[in-house]
């Protein structure tokens, strides 16, 4: 309902849209990397993408993961705009603007070794598998884009990619990146799932029932009620 609510406003008027995206993407930055660890507050986030500034006392590292994040979501939003909107080498692509110079050896890479996921009793595949999981992850998408709501689409191929964990790092931010790229692609706006603990903790632990009970509704609800947040703040520029 609320979809159809926002559809009834676009094309959005384009200040107010402008407007809406800026915040949009601060809020998605700091979230999705602070989910991660990244220590920087959400104002620190906006000083360094708006004002080009360092943060003293903040590790570099910190800096570019906010910078690499942006660079992500232009190439998310460049997709869109295009027929085919994800293959294997969009993955690639995402992965390696998260990574960059932070890790260039393994940015946009398969894992080359088997690891663990910390807090988790999920084991992901062995490293040589990874390449036909994911052909199986793309065979799934091309049959569900038919069968499944536009948010449980992008919820279940968020699952299923964190599930194989193709990469040796950064699999959370391209997971959600890759969600997000799904929703917008579908008229959707992202779904911002919130650092503050107790919706951290919440998609931590529906994605570990996912994983362990292969009960996805919870994982999926969460996404749902994200997304729904998302579009009524897009509801209100026009309230």
């Amino acid at each position: 309902m609320l979809k159809r609510k926002l559809d009834k406003h676009l094309p959005l008027q384009r200040v107010a849209e402008a407007n809406l995206k800026a915040v949009e993407r601060i809020e998605w930055i700091y979230n999705s990397n602070a989910i991660e660890g990244n220590t920087l507050s959400l104002i620190e986030t906006k000083v360094i993408l708006e004002d080009g500034l360092t943060i003293g006392g903040k590790r570099l590292q910190e800096h570019l993961e906010v910078i690499n994040h942006s660079e992500a979501i232009d190439y998310v939003e460049e997709q869109i705009q295009r027929p085919t909107v994800l293959n294997e080498e969009v993955i690639k692509t995402i992965h390696y603007l998260v990574l960059k110079s932070i890790d260039n050896e393994n940015a946009g890479i398969y894992r080359a070794t088997n690891i663990r996921i910390s807090g988790s009793k999920h084991k992901p595949p062995h490293f040589l598998q990874v390449p036909h999981e994911i052909k199986n992850l793309f065979e799934w998408y091309g049959q569900a884009q038919e069968e499944l709501h536009p948010v449980e689409l992008a919820a279940e191929f968020h699952f299923k990619f964190v599930y194989i964990h193709p990469f040796a790092d950064g699999n959370g931010r391209t997971a959600r990146l890759l969600m997000n790229l799904i929703l917008m692609s579908n008229g959707f706006p992202p779904a911002i799932v919130k650092a503050e603990n107790e919706q951290r903790l919440k998609y931590y632990g529906t994605l570990e029932i996912a994983s362990t009970q292969q009960d996805l509704q919870p994982f999926i609800n969460l996404i749902a009620g994200c997304v729904e947040e998302s579009l009524v703040n897009y509801l209100k520029v026009f309230t």
